[in-house]
């Protein structure tokens, strides 16, 4: 049984990566920024016990340090980070340049950048050193986008700060192999969580769903499962890898 601490896990991806620990006997610190309502749904979600909701500001410099020792308190020595909460794309944060403000291009960077890149980076550095002092192998999953990749013209923060994210994987992969901790990034391309749900039902569905050969999106407990494999033992070897789970919608050399 490994304690485990799922970043952003009020709702979609987050939730069924969380619930995927659980369903394996593993506990499961589920972690939310102010969707105290979504964690409490997702803990009602979980199989077994011993599972407990935490949160903490992602975006603040001391936020990763105290959101890792809230799930230590609250579930016991970790194993396993997940990084997933994020500031994701939307109709108030689109930035396309020469359409935006200055003003609102610095502020989607600001914010992006912040939770998505900076955010995980804390996260990282107070759960390796965690384990180094115990001592104890484990494993970080960042879930990174299949955008960091192809490019995000209407939300080029968002790009960027997956693909820092992805970048920020590897380079700690190296960092941390002498521990016995293992660090890879999963790409995921569209998914049906609940807040996509509204442009699947509308005039993009049929669209987003051409992108994939397969005809449809991907969804949260197809990331999941992938997240709970990386994060095993068994996956190690792949510390360092950047999984894409887009359904073949965008193929990268």
């Amino acid at each position: 049984m490994r304690a485990v601490l799922v970043t952003g896990g009020s709702g979609g991806i987050g939730a069924a990566v969380a619930r995927r620990f659980a369903e394996a006997g593993d506990r499961v610190a589920v972690h939310y920024a102010s969707n105290e309502a979504g964690a409490e749904e997702t803990l009602r979600s979980l199989h077994g016990t011993g599972h407990a909701a935490v949160t903490g500001d992602v975006g603040v410099a001391d936020g990763g340090r105290a959101i890792v020792a809230a799930a230590i308190e609250a579930v016991g020595p970790l194993d396993v980070l997940v990084c997933n909460a994020a500031v994701a794309p939307g109709a108030t944060n689109r930035h396309v340049i020469g359409e935006t403000s200055y003003e609102d291009w610095s502020a989607a960077f600001q914010q992006m950048v912040t939770v998505n890149l900076l955010g995980a980076a804390n996260l990282a550095w107070a759960f390796a050193n965690h384990l180094i002092g115990r001592p104890a192998p484990g494993a970080i999953v960042n879930v990174g986008s299949r955008g960091a990749f192809r490019g995000e013209p209407e939300f080029p923060a968002y790009a960027a700060s997956k693909a820092g994210l992805h970048a920020l994987g590897q380079s700690l992969a190296v960092a941390l192999a002498p521990h016995g901790i293992s660090v890879t990034s999963i790409a995921p391309g569209f998914v049906a969580t609940p807040r996509q749900l509204a442009k699947l039902d509308g005039a993009e569905g049929n669209a987003l769903r051409a992108q994939s050969p397969f005809g449809r999106v991907g969804t949260p407990e197809e990331i999941a499962a992938a997240v709970f494999w990386l994060a095993s033992p068994e996956a190690a070897w792949s510390s360092g890898a950047i999984l894409d789970a887009n359904g073949a919608s965008y193929l990268r050399p």
